[in-house]
């Protein structure tokens, strides 16, 4: 079926992107810029309040927005997951294909998972998500093949949510380690670290090569709110090599085996922050995968996201697919001008 330079392990969810006022999401006892899990109930509920207003139907999921903008820049990747057996499903499956992603997904007997995206007036997202079909996702899905033959495997937080996930990822980190596969991880939501603090700190500190977090992610993984994105990418970084914490307008840090940099973000005004981070994991996988210092490889992801930030949606679309694309290679030149 041929190798791919990465892998991808996540949650295939239909995204719904709506907008909302805050008072909305108090009066739903939804805390702002977080992702939670939902149940029917919650998630009917919200939909309620939504009501008719406009609403934007989009393939999403955290590590498939990072599959989709490494495949527009260029990087063959692949998706493991699992979705329904259903219509949604069979759509997310032509998606994949037309947005040059291999599809490595498993169609099961179960409703695709969708995420309810909330976008408040400052473009702050609020993440609602009911899994479904994800949550069937084990470890007998895993092409352990194409983990051998990848650079990278790539995988989120959220698939920390459910056991059978959980034991795909670990045995797919398994195989990762036992070849040379870089082994890629992004903490993905505070909340995340919330509710499973000591297994990420295991994980980082035994099989992760490449972590991304943002600062509030890196805080509560060190235990310690005081600590600045600079502060918190050294002290990472000294558990796995790389360590990327993001800080929004600030731009991000970089921590590389105990030392540590800043890297400038561009100024933008933000439309929608969905999938700002996951875009910043491509763009740094990007660099990465082209021979880049980590420093470089995070000016890259700092211009992926500060695309995304621009537009409705976590994923390039129409033009803005070889716009972002022309960019991030025309960038190349100058990045490598500036080491010598």
């Amino acid at each position: 079926m041929g190798a791919v330079n990465v892998y991808g392990v996540g949650n295939p969810l239909i995204d719904v992107l709506a907008a909302v006022e805050d008072h909305e999401l108090e009066d739903l006892s939804l805390e702002k810029g977080t992702m939670r899990l939902v149940d029917d109930e919650q998630a009917d509920r919200i939909l309620a309040v939504l009501g008719e207003r406009e609403k934007v139907y989009a393939s999403g999921g955290s590590c498939p927005n990072t599959m989709n903008t490494l495949a527009v820049l260029g990087v063959s990747s692949a998706l493991a997951g699992c979705i329904g057996d259903d219509e949604l499903g069979g759509i997310y499956i032509d998606g994949l294909r037309e947005d040059g992603v291999i599809s490595d997904v498993t169609q099961v007997d179960a409703p695709t998972g969708s995420s309810l995206v909330l976008i408040s007036p400052d473009g702050e997202r609020t993440m609602c998500t009911r899994l479904g079909a994800c949550r069937r996702f084990s470890p007998e899905y895993v092409d352990h093949g194409r983990v051998r033959d990848a650079r990278m495997l790539h995988f989120t937080g959220y698939m920390w949510d459910t056991e059978s996930q959980k034991s795909a990822v670990s045995a797919a980190i398994e195989t990762a380690r036992a070849s040379d596969t870089t082994v890629v991880f992004d903490v993905a939501d505070p909340m995340a670290v919330d509710r499973y603090r000591d297994d990420f700190r295991a994980l980082i500190g035994g099989s992760v090569d490449v972590l991304f977090a943002n600062r509030a992610e890196a805080c509560a993984l060190l235990d310690d709110d005081s600590l600045g994105a600079r502060e918190a990418a050294r002290e990472l970084s000294s558990w796995c090599g790389i360590a990327a914490v993001k800080d929004g307008k600030h731009g991000s840090s970089i921590g590389l085996d105990g030392e540590s940099s800043s890297v400038p973000g561009e100024p933008v005004d933000a439309i929608d922050t969905t999938g700002a981070g996951d875009n910043y994991a491509a763009g740094f996988m990007y660099g990465l995968l082209a021979g880049e210092s980590p420093a470089d490889a995070a000016r890259y992801a700092s211009h992926v996201a500060a695309r995304i930030v621009r537009q409705r949606g976590s994923q390039f679309r129409g033009e803005a697919r070889s716009g972002v694309r022309a960019e991030i290679h025309g960038l190349r030149d100058p990045v490598a001008a500036s080491r010598k």
